[in-house]
């Protein structure tokens, strides 16, 4: 007869198998906002005008770059999405307009546009 020492750990063994097998994977965690706003930070003086020319500045589109790397998952994208959006109504037109045009201009092609119009849950 097995002693209560193996009996606990043979229980536990099994509580912890079927532990894995049965629970489902945790879900992905989405970009943050602040995550986002690190990536966007060296974009910000040539959305809103105060950094004047027709290109973005390069640490900017590397931003956009690294940004659009680290959002490879639909839960990513649409939080990118959403924080973009909040983001954008707190300026005028000009500047969101603006912002949209960024990634094309750095090279770097996002699975959505942005804009207040932007429905962020068919983002893909």
């Amino acid at each position: 007869m097995a002693s209560r020492s193996t009996l606990l750990k043979l229980t536990f063994v099994v509580a912890m198998v079927l532990a894995v097998v049965v629970l489902p994977p945790p879900a992905d965690a989405a970009i943050s906002c602040s995550q986002v706003l690190g990536y966007l930070r060296p974009c910000i003086g040539y959305v809103t005008g105060s950094v004047p020319g027709k290109v973005p500045p390069a640490v900017c589109c590397t931003g956009i770059k690294s940004l659009n790397s680290a959002a490879k998952v639909t839960p990513d994208r649409q939080a990118v999405c959403r924080c973009l959006k909040q983001l954008a109504n707190g300026f005028g037109s000009g500047p969101v307009n603006r912002a949209g045009a960024v990634p094309g201009k750095c090279g770097v092609n996002i699975p959505f546009k942005i804009s207040l119009s932007t429905d962020c849950s068919k983002v893909r």
